[in-house]
């Protein structure tokens, strides 16, 4: 009988081996990647500096180590260059793999900005281990640091950064920090902690172009201004890994596009993580990438089993300024309830029965998490 097939070694990669091995221990299954496929923590990239965590000391287990653990067959540094369904075979520049069923892990990429300038290559994103390798080295010696973007991982890099030191401008075409995520007065709550902390802000900026310039970059912004730093980084966000599903005529949208089995238009074929559109929704986060590894490996043993997903607040890693938030879906009409005092913002969303949707929180006000989650629930 072929193998489980897995594509990716991230976190959705690996948490559906480790699910479906807590169900069957002999299920024949290989994972194919195209990185190391060690086992490592993302979202500690973004703020492993003042911890003083190296590359090496994120890696939790080694990729070999994590196989023989798991007992699956790993074909590590391999890339998937297409789908063969008639022949239920992934193909790679390894050769054939066959599979009996397969699950596409593939995360997501970096959002490139068009940029013009003769830098605009030399700006660097942090998507994985090897990236943020690449930016410590590059990070030596360094001064000052810009970053493009004041989402969810342009803050947090933001708060390590200049907390290590740094001296940080963050630039956003927003008119405030998390602006996707908060309402404004939750989202201007960063803004003067983090100022505190060394973070200069340009908000309602855009960057038009990179240049090199005496031993770093010049920026030049839409409103023509320009700005020096010493080193680059662009947290603008992710955009899913579609290609493969795509070229092989699966239905794609945003993400790989599944049912609330993450099964999609084929019925050997299953998406998961950063790269599926679950039922119109990406849920690009820890528990609910986890909630759904479980799910699907119930599903790939014979169980059909629906992703459930539960509110589960995300906690941003900004010490400066706690935040904790529970994200409204995009189709749910309403409007944000606001108080602010001493210890914070708090911010409740109610749709347009009354019914809390979600919350943001910041400061003392995080505190209320754990009571206006199970609200929720």
């Amino acid at each position: 009988m072929s193998p489980i097939v897995i594509v990716g070694s991230g976190l959705a990669g690996w948490t559906a081996v480790r699910e479906l091995r807590k169900l069957d221990k002999a299920l024949p299954v290989t994972l194919v990647t195209a990185d190391s496929g060690d086992f490592y923590s993302k979202p500690m990239l973004s703020n492993a500096l003042v911890q003083g965590k190296t590359p090496a000391r994120l890696v939790g287990t080694a990729a070999d180590a994590m196989a023989t653990q798991l007992g699956v067959r790993l074909l590590k540094e391999t890339r998937a260059s297409g789908i063969d369904r008639a022949r239920k075979a992934l193909l790679t520049d390894r050769g054939e793999v066959p599979y009996s069923r397969l699950v596409l892990a593939l995360g997501a990429d970096p959002i490139r900005l068009t940029l013009a300038g003769d830098a605009a290559g030399a700006v660097l994103s942090v998507n994985d281990l090897a990236d943020y390798a690449r930016f410590r080295v590059a990070l030596d010696g360094v001064r000052s640091v810009a970053i493009l973007g004041a989402g969810l991982i342009g803050c947090e890099f933001a708060n390590d950064l200049a907390a290590a030191g740094h001296a940080v401008t963050v630039l956003d075409p927003a008119a405030w920090p998390l602006a996707s995520l908060l309402p404004q007065a939750a989202g201007e709550a960063l803004i003067t902690p983090l100022a505190q902390l060394g973070v200069t802000w340009r908000l309602g900026q855009a960057v038009t172009r990179a240049d090199h310039s005496e031993g770093g970059y010049r920026l030049t912004l839409g409103s023509g201004e320009t700005l020096s730093a010493d080193l680059v980084l662009s947290a603008v966000g992710l955009r899913p890994r579609i290609a493969l599903a795509k070229d092989a005529g699966l239905m794609v949208n945003r993400g790989i596009v599944a049912d609330a089995f993450m099964r999609t238009g084929d019925p050997d074929i299953f998406t998961l993580g950063d790269c599926a559109e679950i039922e119109g929704q990406t849920r690009p986060f820890v528990l609910p990438i986890m909630h759904a590894a479980r799910a699907l490996a119930q599903t790939l043993v014979g169980t059909p089993t629906p992703a459930a997903f539960p509110p589960m607040p995300v906690v941003i890693k900004t010490p400066a300024c706690p935040v904790a938030v529970q994200p409204v879906a995009r189709d749910v009409t309403g409007g944000w309830k606001i108080a602010a005092d001493e210890r914070g913002v708090r911010g409740l969303f109610y749709d347009a029965g009354q019914r809390l949707k979600g919350f943001a929180l910041t400061q003392g006000h995080v505190d209320e998490r754990a009571a206006l989650t199970k609200q929720l629930a």
